[in-house]
């Protein structure tokens, strides 16, 4: 018998009169508050202007969405709804966050390079902000009963309905909250960059890296305890070696851009000094004058 765990919402959406709310998406649109909020707070600050914030805002975000959509889409096609409607559903869920920040990156970059800004340190300065925003967005996985992990009897275990949960573990009723240990951790993290970034000068976008470093090792972890759908390769979930590979190369490139790099850009002050040969005035041959 349970002495305790945490209750899921009976429905994803929230009616008030004739307006159907989906929490999803306002769970989603009030990620992207936080986003900007954060993002511009931290650029104003770096002497940029808020005008640019916006900008990169309307173009990136709306290119995120459909970046994260198009990666659901081609990475579980089967839980996509039958109807004619399903492949734009993202009010059930559904967004993959490497497609939106890739999205997201690509096309607020192009805006912020074209206005003549320095795409790496906003890169730097947007980490947090987005994973308070992941963080805030993985809030509404909680509403929709979805992204939850095994079985257990833990006391903050999470309930979930019936026709929600996998065959396999039909007769289970409280699981791992896994989308609550992301959102904890995404919000650890950026308490984290935002201390360092304080202490430490990074070289831009080495921030920027380090955040997809943090976030890809832990989500690595999470996706051991996932049991939702998702097509395995090599025996395992194709997010896990999504986050493996990405975990691997932010952490390389974070290592060698911050350390490294700078070094092979200054002198080292070792070795002989080059001295250049003076050169000779140049005299025409036939102005010298002949010695007696």
């Amino acid at each position: 018998m349970l002495l305790a765990s945490i209750p899921s919402p009976s429905s994803g959406t929230l009616d008030l009169g004739p307006v159907t709310i989906h929490m999803y998406g306002l769970m989603l649109l009030a990620g992207i508050a936080a986003c900007i909020a954060i993002t511009g707070a931290r650029w104003v600050a770096r002497g940029g202007d808020w005008d640019l914030i916006f900008r990169v805002a309307v173009w990136g975000v709306g290119a995120g969405i459909v970046g994260a959509r198009l990666y659901h889409l081609a990475t579980s096609w089967s839980e996509v709804p039958d109807d004619w409607w399903g492949p734009f559903a993202v009010w059930e869920g559904g967004l993959g966050i490497w497609g939106g920040i890739a999205g997201g990156v690509l096309v607020g970059g192009i805006v912020a390079h074209r206005a003549g800004a320095s795409v790496t340190a906003l890169l730097d300065a947007a980490a947090p902000g987005l994973l308070v925003a992941q963080a805030i967005g993985r809030v509404g996985n909680w509403w929709n009963q979805e992204l939850f992990g095994e079985p257990t009897d833990l006391p903050w275990g999470l309930q979930i309905d019936a026709d929600r949960r996998p065959d396999a573990y039909i007769f289970d009723t409280t699981f791992h909250p896994t989308f609550l240990y992301e959102a904890l951790w995404n919000l650890l993290a950026a308490g984290l960059l935002l201390i360092l970034d304080r202490r430490i000068k990074f070289r831009p976008p080495a921030l920027f890296a380090l955040y997809i470093s943090l976030y890809t090792g832990f989500r690595f972890y999470l996706e051991s305890l996932r049991v939702d759908p998702s097509d395995h390769i090599a025996g395992l979930r194709v997010n896990a070696w999504v986050s493996l590979i990405l975990f691997i190369g932010s952490t390389l490139f974070f290592i060698y851009w911050q350390f490294f790099r700078g070094r092979r850009d200054q002198p080292s002050g070792r070795g002989p000094k080059r001295v250049e040969p003076k050169t000779a005035m140049a005299v025409p041959r036939g102005r010298v004058r002949p010695r007696r």
